[in-house]
């Protein structure tokens, strides 16, 4: 028998973003670019999410949406993370609901993160040394990710 897979709940990442930019379509999707312009870590580790990075998505043609997050963090203790994050998104028509102002519960779209961590801090060297999931949901200027250690 395999062992079974748990999770336990280690921090909550806000990033704020700014507009998004759109290079159009590549041949397999719309491409866009979402700037990253700050934010706060909360949990087990605290700290703030750097006004740099961007998210880097693809909207296929099935609107499924493919991205890769890269931001940087400092914690409260002084040290530089940074997270790379790939994650799926659906559907596209809430998003664009969102981008418009309209309200949207962030229940109703499928937004689940890989982030994977690197940093030069011995406290944080756990992140670096375990997997990690993530929940997340996007609002009309940031997003939230509660990120939980897999087991």
């Amino acid at each position: 028998m395999t062992p079974q897979l748990s999770t336990k709940y280690v921090f909550t990442i806000t990033a704020n973003i700014g507009d998004v930019t759109s290079a159009g379509d590549i041949g397999h999707g719309v491409r866009r670019i979402i700037p990253i312009t700050g934010g706060e870590v909360r949990g087990d580790i605290n700290g703030k999410v750097f006004a740099f990075g961007a998210d880097f998505q693809i909207i296929r043609p099935n609107e499924l949406i493919e991205l890769e997050a890269k931001y940087a963090f400092e914690t409260d203790d002084a040290r530089w993370s940074m997270s790379r994050t790939k994650a799926c998104v659906r559907p596209v028509e809430l998003l664009q609901r969102l981008k418009r102002g309209e309200p949207v519960d962030p229940k109703l779209i499928y937004f689940r993160t890989v982030p994977r961590f690197e940093t030069g801090s011995e406290n944080n060297r756990w992140l670096m040394e375990n997997l990690f999931i993530g929940s997340a949901a996007r609002h009309a200027d940031r997003v939230v990710i509660d990120v939980h250690q897999v087991l």
